[in-house]
């Protein structure tokens, strides 16, 4: 498996190298008629949970194209698309959700044109420390009295029968679609979740919060969870029928209802450029091959090929 805490200090390296590297239009230097000898600069950010998953394919890409580089941050879905749509800086974004409708409007404004590619499904899991031992499963309503506005203080506010232990949560920031996901999924429509809890984009720092924390409660993609597995205890989820633990299988049937799907988008005008269109078909080819390793859940055939079809699309 590709361990996401390991790449802890890759990412770190690869921010800076990102923040001193090129722009789009920078940076490339392409040869070969065939491709077989291709170089430049490939400059990534956005979310945390799709990055162990593009740093895994780029690792397989540097063995067959080593003058390619390819630099990944992590500043969340949404420093992404700022990045992306806005300052324009980086050709591909990594998103744990769909792009937004204001995003999508910067972009335009800004005549960035860009594809939405799908490359897999994570089943965003919640957690607790594995001394938490007094809870196996949360319903929707006591998710929301976790994590919306008005937040419980302690596990018995949540439920009569939990101890009166302190309840402290660590949680992806505003800036992550793992956020995104989870307000727009659990809480009520233009409802705000809490402000009082420990933030980070960096989910190696929510599991580790979450990890040294008696009565701690937090969530992120299903690859960090099985990463540090023997020291997190899992939180199986009730959306109205029954308890339905995080696995690739449910996630798959539909039953998890934390379910999501994760995206790479790609410039469409960086797609003019052989190094990063190679990278992205390499990317299609690649990812299921390698993404139950990472701990997410492949995507279909059909929507790898309804990938591959926009990829074409944009490169004809």
């Amino acid at each position: 498996m590709i361990r996401p805490a390991t790449l802890a200090l890759f990412l770190v390296l690869a921010l800076v190298a990102t923040a001193c590297g090129n722009s789009p239009d920078q940076g490339s230097n392409d040869s070969g008629e065939n491709g077989d000898d291709i170089a430049g600069a490939i400059a990534i950010d956005g979310s945390s949970t799709v990055a162990p998953l593009t740093d895994a394919i780029a690792e397989e890409y540097a063995a067959e194209q080593p003058g390619v580089q390819v630099n990944i941050g992590v500043s969340g879905t949404g420093g992404g698309f700022e990045r992306f749509c806005g300052t324009g800086d980086i050709q591909i974004a990594n998103a744990s959700r769909p792009i937004k409708d204001a995003e999508a409007e910067q972009c335009a404004t800004n005549g960035v044109e860009f594809v939405e590619v799908r490359v897999g499904t994570d089943a965003l899991t919640m957690v607790t420390s594995a001394e938490t031992d007094w809870v196996d499963c949360l319903t929707t309503e006591e998710v929301v009295k976790i994590w919306g506005p008005d937040g419980a203080k302690t596990w018995s506010d949540v439920r009569a029968d939990f101890p009166d232990q302190a309840l402290e949560i660590f949680a992806p920031g505003a800036d992550s679609g793992t956020y995104d996901f989870m307000n727009e999924t659990v809480l009520a429509k233009d409802a705000e979740p809490r402000q009082d809890y420990n933030g980070s984009e960096d989910d190696n720092i929510i599991a580790q919060g979450v990890i040294g924390t008696k009565g701690s409660w937090g969530f992120f993609g299903f690859a960090y969870y099985q990463e540090s597995s023997e020291q997190l205890r899992g939180i199986s989820y009730d959306a109205g029928d029954g308890c339905v633990a995080p696995s690739a299988d449910t996630a798959r049937d539909g039953s998890y209802q934390l379910a999501r799907p994760l995206f790479i988008y790609v410039r469409t005008d960086a797609l003019a450029q052989a190094h990063i269109a190679d990278f992205v078909t390499f990317y299609l080819d690649t990812v299921n091959d390698v993404i139950e390793e990472v701990g997410y859940i492949s995507a279909s055939d059909q929507e790898l090929a309804d990938a591959r079809a926009k990829v074409d699309a944009a490169t004809a």
